[in-house]
């Protein structure tokens, strides 16, 4: 592998702010100003994402995935972009998470105008936020000076199943700092996107094994889902739309809410987060309020603080697919 000198950001960064040099930096709003001369490096992140967003608008349900599956392994780092034999990417839990070029598009598009110094862990998180306001959310104030990680091994890949239970959701959750609130709020994600068939075909057939469907399920969606995922799917081609209610489904909204207070929820996880006794008073409480995009950017700041390394931790990667090795 070609040997780069790394731009360390982090220098810059304890002159402007007082840091000493032992201690590790928290996250900041604006990190960035004053270390690429005079150039906006969120409006270029931005600007990127505008321009891809309008061709593909399914990018937005793609790079909340993209995040979430990054955070939730070794955190915040960027591990799940990197290539190689057994990385993050090459997990079975990872086959359909994609985004990754859309990250690469505008690591290019800095690095022309200021190589070295904005990480790849950092615009997965301004990019994704930028994608939730094209897609109808508030445009939340994000916190950047993360660093890539250097590690990445499918083996660290455990993100949870569609059929994983309420209580045991809550504690991954919990084992990464976030609240129960966090949790259903971040699950609002699901406002947008879609769910392969196979994730939730038990749900239609044979829940629990009972050679019947799951009784939770509102029946009209049922036969509405039957057309759309028939039995024994072998392929990963079928989809439905995670938001049944066609007018909102690409629009980040609460409207995925109110779908599971009906019954209309698609994954196992989605429908039991109405009927869990900790969890069902969080959903009723965000369809009466009106300020799901303000607490939904509120968790998502939280999720990109998951386990960061910044300061000295870490490298800045040249190529987001790829580990910088260190000159010895």
């Amino acid at each position: 592998m070609e040997k780069v000198i790394i731009v360390f950001a982090f220098m810059l960064f304890a002159a402007r702010s007082g840091w000493c040099e032992t201690a590790t930096p928290p996250l900041v709003v604006d990190f960035y100003n004053g270390l690429c001369s005079d150039i906006d490096v969120e409006a270029t992140v931005g600007s990127v994402i505008a321009s891809l967003y309008e061709q593909d608008p399914t990018i937005a349900a793609a790079l909340l995935r993209l995040q979430f599956h990054d955070c939730f392994v070794r955190g915040c780092d960027a591990s799940i972009l990197i290539d190689g034999h057994d990385t993050e990417k090459t997990s079975p839990s990872n086959r359909m998470v994609r985004g990754f070029d859309v990250i690469e598009a505008a690591k290019s598009s800095l690095e022309a105008i200021c190589p070295g110094v904005v990480s790849c862990a950092d615009i997965i998180i301004m990019a994704t936020r930028d994608a939730v306001s094209l897609a109808g959310g508030e445009r939340y104030t994000v916190q950047t000076g993360r660093r890539d990680g250097t590690v990445s091994v499918a083996a660290d890949v455990k993100t949870p199943a569609a059929s994983i239970s309420v209580t045991d959701s809550i504690k991954v959750f919990g084992d990464k700092g976030l609240t129960p609130t966090d949790m259903v709020y971040l699950l609002g994600a699901h406002t947008i996107g879609v769910a392969r068939c196979s994730t939730f075909e038990d749900r239609l057939y044979n829940f629990s094994n009972t050679g019947e469907p799951d009784p939770t399920m509102d029946p009209t969606l049922r036969a509405t889902l039957i057309d759309s995922c028939p039995r024994d799917i072998t392929t990963d081609e079928d989809t439905v739309d995670l938001d049944q209610d066609p007018s909102s489904s690409s629009i980040v909204d609460s409207s995925y809410f109110k779908q599971i207070l009906l019954n209309r929820g698609i994954l196992q996880i989605d429908q039991e987060l109405a009927l869990d006794q900790w969890t069902q008073p969080i959903v009723n409480a965000i369809v009466q309020r009106s300020d799901f995009a303000t607490r939904f950017g509120e968790a998502m700041v939280k999720l990109g603080a998951v386990e960061v390394l910044t300061g000295e931790q870490g490298q800045v990667r040249q190529f987001c697919n790829r580990i910088i090795e260190q000159q010895k």
